[in-house]
């Protein structure tokens, strides 16, 4: 495929009319004034994207590589110099609108003019002014002064047209060409100095969401480092496409994609809009991660050759290389301007309970490492009753009906062999409150109590993490596991006995 050059010699306006879809391009990028046809059709036509970039401060190199990433070819030239009729002094610029054919079919004109005579007539000005723009959306001024000009050649006197000076500036204000254009400046030049400090955040945004992409470990590095490794399939992909050959066995590997949808979707998107009301993300971005996932899916499954797969993979790829620039430039700017530290740690944290996306391995964030999951984000209200723990907070009414509820029982013996905590409720093996705070071994048989010292002593030791038993108990099928409980250091803090009946199971896979 054929790529699409751009000339940065070339004006705003040429460039749009030439290429539309560099419009949301150059608003991504913070040029959020292209979106305005007004702007366009005024300042755009002397305003070229290399000058757009210093007035906005807007690094040249980031806008080339984007329109690159979407398929453009960069071309730099010698800048049009203006026409020698842009240089004509004044008067020969009214001379030339005098001496030009009018813009106006006839039929135009002549109703242009019989506005002018309405008023000449005397007739009530708002009555004139409604007619006009039922049948005016806009006018060149040359226009009016050429019906002016008319009506004199037709015999009109000159004083009674100069009398219509003042009164037919009123009927066309603000409907002019020039008027529009000259107020579509000043609105730009308003909206300029109110964005350009926008702009300046949106830079130093980035500048931000880059130092931390370079910290190793980072949550914004992985994910970073995940779009690196997913976008070389892509391209390739793409090449294969144009080239005709199949792309079937590239899709699994560029679909784990999905993945890092997934983590954004769970760590990012809610964190904005719920902490932060930045809800646009999570409306939008959060959406597209959605179709693309489900799109690649329908690809696979798919397994019909045909020029309209072939036109659906091409779009679903386009969107995966865009969502990949609209996360580097606009998502994690946003979360680096405004999440916390201690927000980043634990969207570290949570990340590790991930599998590995992309073949990007869990970094160490060291300085996350060090601070631990004891500095979890509190929440934004704690009631005084209530106890905070890494996964959340609870009051201890609510974690003890949890822990009674749950269809298990658990018993958990510390790291000096004292039973500290057992659940309540109906056990297979009874546990009676008053063996708490006595020494584990006391509650078994003498000839079991060696055994129980032994796998203790291996959970102690390191050697082993678990024993699991199945037995019989009162005629029903009894899973029993015995678990080392560590700390994030890896030290000894106890044992966890779980016991649950199984016999739920066997109804489920035998009956």
């Amino acid at each position: 495929m054929e790529k699409k050059k751009i000339n940065l010699s070339s004006s705003v306006f040429a460039l749009v009319h030439q290429y539309p879809e560099i419009v949301e391009i150059m608003a991504s990028l913070g040029f959020e004034e292209i979106r305005k046809k007004a702007v366009v059709n005024s300042m755009g036509k002397f305003m070229t994207i290399p000058k757009g970039a210093k007035m906005k401060h807007i690094d040249l190199e980031v806008i080339k590589k984007a329109l690159e990433d979407h398929g453009f070819e960069i071309v730099e030239g010698q800048q049009t110099q203006p026409s020698s009729t842009s240089r004509i002094r004044p008067l020969q610029k009214v001379a030339n609108i005098f001496s030009r054919k009018s813009s106006l079919s006839e039929e135009r004109m002549g109703l242009l003019k019989s506005y002018l005579k309405r008023l000449g007539t005397g007739e009530d000005l708002e009555a004139v002014r409604a007619d006009f723009v039922a049948n005016f959306k806009d006018v060149e001024a040359s226009d009016i002064m050429k019906a002016e000009q008319e009506l004199i050649a037709e015999g009109q006197p000159v004083r009674d047209v100069q009398k219509l000076c003042d009164v037919h500036s009123a009927l066309f204000h603000g409907n002019t060409r020039e008027e529009q254009i000259a107020n579509a400046e000043k609105a730009a030049e308003d909206g300029l100095r109110r964005e350009q400090a926008v702009v300046r955040e949106a830079h130093e945004n980035r500048s931000h969401a880059a130092e931390l992409i370079a910290i190793p470990g980072h949550p914004l590095s992985t994910f970073t480092q995940e779009n690196e490794a997913v976008k070389p399939l892509i391209v390739e992909a793409e090449k294969k496409l144009e080239d005709g050959e199949d792309i079937r066995a590239l899709l699994p590997r560029i679909r784990e994609i999905a993945l890092h949808y997934a983590k954004k979707g769970d760590l990012l998107y809610p964190l904005l809009a719920t902490r932060y009301d930045i809800t646009g993300p999570s409306q939008v971005m959060w959406s597209v991660d959605d179709e693309i996932r489900d799109a690649f899916a329908r690809l696979i499954k798919n397994t019909e050759d045909s020029k309209e797969w072939n036109e659906k993979a091409a779009a679903t790829l386009q969107r995966a290389r865009e969502m990949i620039y609209k996360e580097r430039n606009i998502l994690f700017p946003i979360c680096a301007a405004h999440f916390t530290e201690d927000e980043w740690k634990q969207i570290y944290r949570d990340s590790q309970d991930y599998p590995v996306c992309l073949g990007v391995e869990h970094e160490r964030w060291e300085d996350a490492e060090k601070t631990g999951a004891e500095n979890t984000v509190p929440p934004k209200e704690l009631n005084a009753d209530e106890i905070v723990l890494p996964g959340g907070h609870l009051t201890l009414a609510q974690l003890t009906a949890m822990l009674n509820t749950i269809p298990l029982e658990i018993s958990f013996v510390d790291a000096d062999d004292y039973n500290r905590f057992f659940n309540e409720g109906p056990k297979l093996f009874k546990r009676p409150s008053m063996a708490i705070d006595r020494k584990v071994f006391t509650c078994h048989p003498p000839k079991i109590q060696p055994m129980v010292q032994a796998i203790i002593n291996d959970f102690r030791s390191g050697k082993r993490d678990e024993v699991p038993v199945w037995m019989e108990k009162n005629g029903r099928t009894v899973y029993v596991n015995y678990m080392a409980v560590r700390d994030r250091a890896g030290k000894y803090v106890g044992t966890l006995e779980v016991v649950q009946d199984m016999e739920f199971a066997k109804k489920h896979f035998i009956g």
